[in-house]
C-alpha cells in the first residue's frame, strides 16, 4: 500500500439509515400522543360540559404566546441547518442558541402557568381538585399529564441541540455531514407540533 493510500481514511457513513431510524423513533413518539389524545377524545365526548367549563380556566393569552414562541423555534431550527449546508457555520450556531433560549421561555412560561394553577389549589390530590365534578377532574388530570409530558420532550430536546451546537462548533457537523443536526430538526418539529395539538384541545375547546 502506498504512503498516499495509507493516508486516505475512509470513515463509513450511512445517512439513509440513520435518517430511516430517526423516522422509526419519531413514529413511536406518534403513537405515545396519539394514545393520549385518543384518551382525551373518549373523554372529552363522555363530558363535554364539564370539559367546556374547565378549559375556561386555563389562560388562552399565555396558550397562544407559547405557541408563538414554539413556531418561531422551529424556524430558527430550521434556519440553522439551511445555514449549515451554506456552509455559514457562525450563523447556525446562532440559530441553534436562539432555538435553546426559545425554549427555555417556553418552559418558563409554562412554570408560570402551572405555578398559577396550583397556587389556587388546583392540581390532583388538592381539596379544590377533589371537590371538582368528574369531568373537570379528568380534564385537568389530562392537562398535566400530557403539558407536563410535553414539557420533558421539550427540556429533551434543548439537551439534543445543545449537543449538536456543541458538535458544530467543534466541527464534528458540518456543511457535508449535518445529518445529526437534520435528524434533531425533525424531532424539535415533532415536538414542536404535538404543542400544535395540545393547543386547542385544552386552551380553545368549544
Amino acid at each position: 500500500m502506498s504512503t498516499q493510500e495509507q493516508a486516505v481514511v475512509h470513515v463509513h457513513r450511512d445517512d439513509i439509515g440513520s435518517r430511516m431510524g430517526m423516522w422509526l423513533f419519531l413514529f413511536t413518539e406518534l403513537l405515545l400522543f396519539g394514545g393520549l389524545f385518543f384518551l382525551y377524545s373518549v373523554y372529552r365526548f363522555m363530558h363535554q360540559a364539564d370539559f367546556h367549563v374547565a378549559a375556561k380556566e386555563l389562560n388562552v393569552l399565555v396558550g397562544t404566546f407559547n405557541t408563538a414562541i414554539l413556531l418561531t423555534s422551529s424556524l430558527t431550527m430550521a434556519l440553522s441547518i439551511t445555514a449549515l449546508q451554506r456552509n455559514n457555520k457562525k450563523l447556525s450556531v446562532f440559530f441553534q442558541l436562539c432555538t435553546i433560549l426559545l425554549a427555555v421561555a417556553f418552559l418558563v412560561n409554562k412554570y408560570f402557568e402551572w405555578m398559577t394553577k396550583i397556587h389556587h389549589g388546583i392540581y390532583p390530590g388538592s381539596d379544590e381538585y377533589l371537590a371538582m365534578e368528574s369531568g373537570r377532574r379528568l380534564f385537568f388530570a389530562l392537562y398535566y399529564v400530557m403539558t407536563g409530558l410535553h414539557a420533558l420532550h421539550v427540556i429533551i430536546g434543548m439537551v439534543l441541540i445543545s449537543v449538536m451546537t456543541r458538535f458544530t462548533v467543534r466541527n464534528v457537523i458540518t456543511h457535508d455531514n449535518y445529518v445529526k443536526l437534520e435528524a434533531a430538526g425533525l424531532y424539535w418539529h415533532l415536538v414542536d407540533i404535538i404543542w400544535i395539538f395540545l393547543f386547542p384541545l385544552f386552551y380553545l375547546i368549544t
